[in-house]
């Protein structure tokens, strides 16, 4: 994000969100990946899940999400084994690790709605936006498959851009609130 503040010429910081206060402090948040139930549970545990959640109502945080943070943007989220609870942010249905486990990991060149050049994706155990409805569009799909939405101030991505060394995503979020 830092990257995209230099090449955007925007005055930003970027911070580690870590306790419940800080929800209140920032312009933004993004939701990177990892195991979306223990960052769930994190957020809950911080007080910091109920902060979020009053932000999302009151339309004051964009959020981005990108795999594990995707799924915790969702709606509604398939075969909810575990519990997950999520900020039911976006108008969204989000199947976890539809792509498979680690070892079925891998990298992709897709289109993403209105960028003029493909972008190059990385895909670990990576979610799948079921399905979208109300004024949630999708921005990106792999094989019929739903990787990437937005709707209002919100981004979900089933990949990881912060893994690339290509700020566009990041560029376009920013844009989303600046």
């Amino acid at each position: 994000m830092k990257h995209a503040f230099e090449e955007m010429n925007v005055h930003g910081t970027t911070v580690s969100v870590r306790h419940k206060e800080h929800i209140d402090e920032i312009d933004a948040l993004i939701i990177p990946g990892g195991e979306s139930s223990t960052i769930s549970k994190i957020l809950t545990k911080s007080g910091m899940f109920d902060a979020i959640v009053q932000r999302v109502k009151d339309n004051t945080l964009p959020i981005m999400g990108t795999c594990a943070g995707c799924v915790l943007l969702a709606k509604k989220i398939v075969e909810n084994k575990d519990d997950l609870e999520s900020l039911h942010a976006m108008d969204i249905e989000v199947e976890r690790n539809a792509f498979g486990r680690q070892k079925e990991s891998f990298e992709k060149i897709i289109e993403i709605k209105g960028f003029s050049k493909p972008y190059h994706a990385v895909f670990i155990r990576a979610p799948v936006i079921k399905k979208v409805w109300g004024t949630c569009e999708i921005l990106a799909e792999v094989d019929k498959k739903i990787v990437a939405a937005r709707q209002k101030k919100f981004l979900a991505f089933s990949f990881h851009p912060e893994l690339t060394d290509d700020i566009r995503l990041h560029q376009y979020f920013l844009e989303m609130f600046i």
